[in-house]
């Protein structure tokens, strides 16, 4: 016979661990001012760049519509207008493998003239496309930037001193230190007129000002109205009410209500704890961090489910056994599956926060916190409830029945 593990002696200790845990996190929100926001819940502007040297200058002097795009294989100039036929012009990188190359071939097009900054025999293959200007090419100069596989990383500390001016400013690298990417986020206080437009203008300022003209290329640029801002504050926090609410409801139904209390319970348990590491280890607080905390509570109330599945049956089964032992019989059980199932997950989820970085590598770190944290409530605090709660009953039974029989009291 399999031995039983007694989980319910470590269910007081657990318990209060879990407080402090939360009570730390509590502290650290204080402590802290509250969570790093992201500019998904705080107005501001974002914006992505990329050290990258100038390579050609377009502009367009014809009657018609200009437009350039891009990608890793080749370059495009697309010409229309109302009175004229539409024309593609599309240069493969493999048909015109340098930048001279490149410049030469786009030469017959009418009312296109390409000023080469960079050495004419760059590898077209290292072309990268800026977001900064309008992609429809004009009188006022396109600028066309590349990154070579030469090109050292830029300091992140760099970056900062330069946008200094600016005021409370903050930067994150983005992919591999190799491809010199950086997000910029400033908050707007709503005390400035057009802060989307200016500040976009004064981050380009410093940046040329400190790394020189031409060699940062704008790869995205977002802005966050307070308003918005406020509604999707908002719209996160009823998402986690409605979604506490349908999960108590649902295993009310399934099971008896105070099964679904330790449910919720539990789920609380695991936001909260995710929130107290969230708000320590000062990870950003956007979307990504409440999709996280909505894939957890979905995991760990399908762990609740499984075990509470099994306690019932081993109810039937053992009806002889006191409620306490058929709890820990059907926690003992279900353990390997618990175990099997988590640690096969957390594989994938590892990989992530291996191979990953920025919003994605803490997306895998808030999915492994709450990973953990479901498989260690639906054991401690769920079950905890459930018994905690049968224990009651059971003595407020015995009470009432030794009430109503005087001599049951003196037996």
């Amino acid at each position: 016979m399999k031995q039983i593990i007694k989980f319910s002696k470590f269910f007081l200790p657990a318990v209060i661990i879990s407080l402090v845990l939360i009570v730390s996190g509590l502290v650290g929100y204080v402590v802290y001012g509250g969570f790093n926001l992201g500019v998904d819940f705080r107005a501001g502007l974002i914006q992505e760049i990329q050290f990258a040297p100038t390579a050609l200058q377009l502009t367009y002097t014809g009657k018609s519509v200009a437009g350039i795009s891009m990608d890793k294989t080749k370059l495009e100039i697309v010409i229309s207008g109302s009175d004229v036929e539409k024309k593609t012009y599309s240069f493969a990188y493999a048909s015109y493998p340098t930048l001279g190359a490149l410049v030469d071939a786009m030469a017959g097009i009418e009312g296109l003239s390409v000023q080469v900054v960079a050495d004419r025999n760059v590898a077209t293959n290292t072309l990268v496309q800026s977001a900064q200007g309008n992609p429809r090419l004009g009188s006022v100069p396109y600028g066309v930037h590349y990154l070579t596989p030469e090109a050292g990383p830029v300091n992140i500390a760099d970056v900062r001193k330069a946008l200094t001016s600016l005021g409370s400013v903050s930067v994150q690298n983005l992919g591999k230190p190799e491809e010199r990417k950086f997000l910029i986020r400033i908050e707007d206080k709503g005390n400035e007129a057009e802060f989307a437009k200016l500040t976009a203008e004064r981050i380009s300022t410093a940046l040329r000002n400190a790394f020189g003209e031409g060699q940062v290329a704008i790869s995205r640029t977002d802005y966050v109205g307070s308003r918005f801002s406020k509604h999707l504050t908002e719209q996160a926090g009823l998402l986690l009410v409605l979604t506490l609410l349908l999960i108590l409801v649902y295993v009310s139904f399934r099971f008896k209500f105070h099964y679904a209390a330790g449910a919720v319970l539990a789920i609380l348990h695991d936001g909260l704890i995710m929130v107290a590491f969230i708000v320590w280890l000062r990870m950003e607080f956007n979307t990504t961090t409440i999709a996280a905390i909505l894939t957890i509570l979905g995991y760990s109330i399908n762990d609740t489910i499984v075990i509470f599945d099994r306690i019932r049956e081993i109810l039937r089964l053992y009806p002889d056994s006191s409620f306490e032992d058929n709890m820990n019989r059907a926690i003992t059980e279900t353990l390997s599956r618990t175990f099997i199932t988590t640690i096969t997950t957390m594989f994938a989820v590892f990989s992530l926060f291996l191979f990953t970085t920025g919003t994605m590598k803490d997306f895998a770190m808030a999915l492994l916190i709450g990973m953990t944290s479901g498989v260690y409530s639906t054991i401690f605090i769920a079950s905890a409830f459930v018994l905690f709660w049968e224990k009651k009953v059971k003595n407020n039974a015995v009470k009432a029945a030794a009430g109503a029989n005087p001599g049951l009291k003196k037996a």
